[in-house]
């Protein structure tokens, strides 16, 4: 069963639109948000089969683990397209499911995903500093690269506290740590400029975009300078949640060499041709991924300080009455 009462996103920005979303967050992640509803579970290869369904459980068990499970009612805050609660719902994390976004288009997406897949969830437009839920209203809340978005993190912390019934626990993941955020973006960037630049050449004509697709993606992406507000210093986001009333916090990091590798592959696929990446590519890309990330958890987060790594997770639980 899915459920919506918001009204359908306008999924093409006037020019004054996007002008005036450089002065206002929250404007410019509904109309960033709503621009990539449609493409967003592609760019980011993002499924709801064994793949991501595995990859959303092991992280969500590494920061809180499994005691809990199943939590009987669980809400995604800033759910995109459904990615990251969908998935936990297929894992056997939560039974029943709200998606919440700021982007109209996104819930849409979520929504028609979870029908999809029949899953039990319902959908809200919500700002996440106001969300438009009863106190005490779930058992679980989870986020993924949410936080970064929301100009005042400490006060949707204490929202998403209101929330949440008694000894309720909240995981976010996907957040960029600071010097992550770093090298990512130089990363992305100067594969976005060599790609697109060595296509231009005769020879590799045909692994161009069209140049209308190209400058779309442009203009969308400048809006990310805009929407992506906040990184992380793992300590600091710890003393955030306590300091809004969370109990039992604790923050892991993951990715040093998978995002070191996974930046250039993600922004290559997004600069070329959807047709060009094979299934034997997608594959060697996931397998990479696979590999390096188990080196980053068995290794190299036993020798590396958590700030260098690329995600950090954080996970908190709300007062017992």
């Amino acid at each position: 069963m899915t459920s919506v009462t918001d009204p359908a996103p306008n999924p093409h920005a006037t020019e004054d639109e996007v002008k005036a979303a450089y002065a206002d967050p929250k404007l410019a992640n509904v109309l960033y948000h709503d621009w990539e509803a449609g493409t967003y579970d592609e760019k980011w290869s993002i499924s709801y089969d064994e793949r991501c369904i595995s990859y959303a459980t092991d992280v969500f068990n590494a920061v809180a683990g499994e005691d809990g499970q199943p939590y009987q009612h669980a809400m995604e805050l800033g759910s995109g397209t459904g990615f990251f609660l969908l998935n936990l719902m297929q894992g056997g994390v939560a039974k029943k499911g709200s998606v919440t976004d700021l982007s109209p288009g996104m819930v849409q997406v979520a929504l028609r995903n979870a029908e999809g897949l029949g899953l039990d969830v319902d959908g809200r437009v919500a700002d996440a500093e106001r969300i438009p839920y009863d106190d005490n209203t779930f058992d679980l809340v989870v986020g993924h690269a949410v936080l970064h978005h929301i100009p005042d993190v400490r006060q949707a912390f204490g929202e998403v506290l209101r929330v949440l019934k008694p000894g309720g626990r909240f995981v976010f993941a996907g957040e960029p740590t600071k010097i992550g955020d770093r090298y990512a973006r130089r990363l992305g960037q100067f594969t976005w400029y060599l790609t697109t630049n060595l296509t231009k050449l005769p020879a590799l004509s045909g692994w161009r975009r069209p140049q209308s697709e190209l400058d779309e993606s442009s203009r969308a992406a400048a809006l990310e300078a805009v929407v992506d507000i906040h990184t992380f210093d793992p300590s600091e986001l710890e003393a955030m949640a306590r300091g809004a009333g969370a109990q039992d916090v604790r923050a892991v990091t993951e990715e040093f060499s998978a995002a070191l590798a996974g930046w250039p592959i993600r922004t290559f696929e997004a600069a070329v041709p959807q047709e060009k990446l094979t299934v034997r590519w997608r594959l060697f890309a996931y397998h990479l991924w696979l590999r390096l990330s188990a080196l980053d958890k068995k290794l190299l987060s036993k020798v590396l300080p958590r700030e260098l790594f690329y995600n950090v997770m954080i996970t908190g639980t709300k007062r017992p009455s």
